[in-house]
């Protein structure tokens, strides 16, 4: 398990109504942002050796972050919700700046909003 922080621009991300971050705003981004790349796909080892993969053509990661190639790096747009999963304090306040830019907020699991 873990913790994940959101990018919405609805009340709560888990709300159903609300405005939503369309896939088209969210690929424009991610291509303009230098920090930022998108992946398509997601690899992890799990304890037992095997492994495990998670695909979303809206997957980006955060290129620039100092450990890009673990799985901390990782923002995923669905539902039009942008999620990561145990966010440090790099992806934290790149998420905050991308929160900005698409006129939202940053909402930890528990509802509660971040300071942007």
């Amino acid at each position: 398990m873990g913790y994940d922080v959101h990018i919405t621009r609805r009340e709560f991300f888990w709300d159903e109504e609300g405005e939503a971050i369309g896939a088209d705003e969210w690929t424009a981004l991610v291509e303009a942002d230098p920090d930022l790349e998108m992946a398509g796909a997601a690899e992890a080892a799990t304890g037992d050796g095997a492994g495990l993969r998670y695909e979303n053509p809206l997957l980006a990661r955060m290129a620039t972050h100092p450990e890009a190639d673990t799985d901390g790096a990782w923002l995923d747009l669905r539902e039009g919700v942008v999620t990561a999963k145990n966010p440090d304090d790099v992806l934290l306040a790149k998420m905050k700046a991308v929160a900005a830019l698409l006129g939202a907020k940053l909402q930890s699991d528990d509802g509660e909003d971040y300071p942007l």
